[in-house]
C-alpha cells in the first residue's frame, strides 16, 4: 500500500483546522441564544409574569441578554397579549467578523404560554 501524499496530510490538517476555528466562532453564540430562549420560556411560563407590565418583562429580557452578551435592543423584544395567553418574540442579529468574511447570524427566540 502507497503511503498517503504529505500535501494531502496537510490539506486535511487545514481543513480540521478551519472547522475547528467556525465551531469555536459560532457555538458560544448559538449557546447564548439557546439560554435566552430559555429564559424567554420560563419567562411566559411564569403565572407571576402574567400580571406584569410589557415594560418590566422587556426589561428582564434585555437585562437577561446583556448579561449573556447579545445585542438585543429595546425596539427587538415584541409581547403580544391575546386571549390564549402572552407571547415574548425577540428578533436580533449577531455580525461575526471573520478573516475576509462578515456574517450576520439571525435570531428569532420566542416563547408563548398556553
Amino acid at each position: 500500500m502507497k503511503p498517503l501524499p504529505i500535501w494531502r496530510i496537510a490539506l486535511a490538517i487545514l481543513i480540521l483546522a478551519g472547522m475547528a476555528f467556525l465551531l469555536a466562532s459560532f457555538a458560544p453564540i448559538y449557546f447564548h441564544n439557546l439560554e435566552l430562549q430559555n429564559f424567554v420560556s420560563d419567562l411566559t411560563h411564569s403565572a407571576r409574569s402574567q400580571t406584569q407590565s410589557d415594560d418590566l418583562l422587556r426589561t428582564f429580557v434585555l437585562t437577561r441578554a446583556r448579561q449573556l452578551s447579545l445585542p438585543v435592543s429595546e425596539d427587538n423584544v415584541h409581547i403580544v397579549h391575546s386571549p390564549d395567553g402572552m407571547r415574548i418574540d425577540v428578533r436580533y442579529f449577531v455580525r461575526v467578523n471573520l478573516p475576509a468574511y462578515t456574517v450576520n447570524l439571525h435570531f428569532y427566540p420566542g416563547a408563548g404560554s398556553r
